[in-house]
C-alpha cells in the first residue's frame, strides 16, 4: 500500500468531475505539445485518470502511465480503451521503480503532482536522472506557499483525512531544486493569472 493511496482510489470514480472543467489542463496540454516529438518516449508520473496521457498519445511513440492509485489507473486503462488509445503502458508504482532506467525518457509528464511529496527533491533528482540528455521535464505545480489561506484550510483538512497532506513551497524554491541537478529553465509562470499554481518547464543539459 502507497502512501494516499486509499484517498485516490476514495476519489478516483469522481476525480474527472472535479478536474476536467479546469482550464488549466488545456493550457498544460497544449503547451507540452509544443515540445513533443512524434519518435518520443514519455512518463506520465501521477497519470491519474488519464487526464492528460491519452490527449498527447498521437503526438508521440510510447508513454509509461504510473500512478500509486489502482482505481485510477484501471480508469485510465478503460478510457483509453475506449478511445482504442494503444500506445500507452499503465503501472502501479512511483519512478523509484527499478524497471525505469537513468535516461530512458525524452519527456517525463508531472502535473499537480510535487505538492503531495514527502521530501519532493529527492523527486526532482530521480526524474532528472531518467530523462535522456537533453531531455524535457513538463511540470504544473501548486506552490501553496503562495497562498496561505488556501494553504492552511488544505492542512486543516489532511489533519482528519480528508485531504493529502500537502508539501508547501514557493515557485522560487520549486525552481532552485532542480537547477541543483543540472537542468536549465525554459519556462516558469502561472498557468492562470492570480494562480498559485505553476507552470514550469525545464531541460536535463545535454552532458549530463
Amino acid at each position: 500500500m502507497y502512501k494516499d493511496e486509499k484517498f485516490w482510489d476514495r476519489i478516483a470514480s469522481k476525480f474527472d468531475r472535479i478536474e476536467k472543467n479546469d482550464i488549466a489542463y488545456t493550457i498544460f496540454i497544449e503547451k507540452a505539445r509544443t515540445y513533443l516529438k512524434a519518435d518520443d518516449t514519455i512518463l506520465d508520473f501521477g497519470c491519474g485518470t488519464g487526464l492528460i496521457c491519452n490527449e498527447i498519445a498521437e503526438n508521440v511513440t510510447c508513454i509509461h502511465a504510473i500512478d500509486i492509485s489502482a482505481n485510477m489507473i484501471a480508469i485510465c486503462r478503460n478510457k483509453a480503451s475506449e478511445r482504442n488509445i494503444r500506445n500507452i503502458e499503465y503501472s502501479r508504482t512511483t519512478v523509484f521503480d527499478e524497471k525505469f532506467k537513468e535516461g530512458s525518457f525524452d519527456a517525463i509528464i508531472a502535473f499537480n503532482i510535487f505538492h503531495l511529496l514527502d521530501e519532493p527533491e529527492k523527486y526532482f533528482q530521480r526524474i532528472i536522472k531518467l530523462l535522456k540528455p537533453g531531455g524535457i521535464l513538463l511540470s504544473a505545480t501548486p506552490c501553496m506557499s503562495e497562498a496561505p489561506g488556501l494553504n492552511f484550510v488544505l492542512r486543516f483538512f489532511s489533519i482528519f483525512g480528508l485531504t493529502p497532506k500537502l508539501n508547501s513551497f514557493t515557485h522560487t524554491e520549486m525552481e532552485n531544486f532542480f537547477l541543483k541537478t543540472s537542468s536549465m529553465t525554459l519556462v516558469l509562470n502561472r498557468i492562470k493569472p492570480h494562480s498559485p499554481q505553476y507552470l514550469y518547464i525545464c531541460k536535463k543539459h545535454l552532458n549530463q
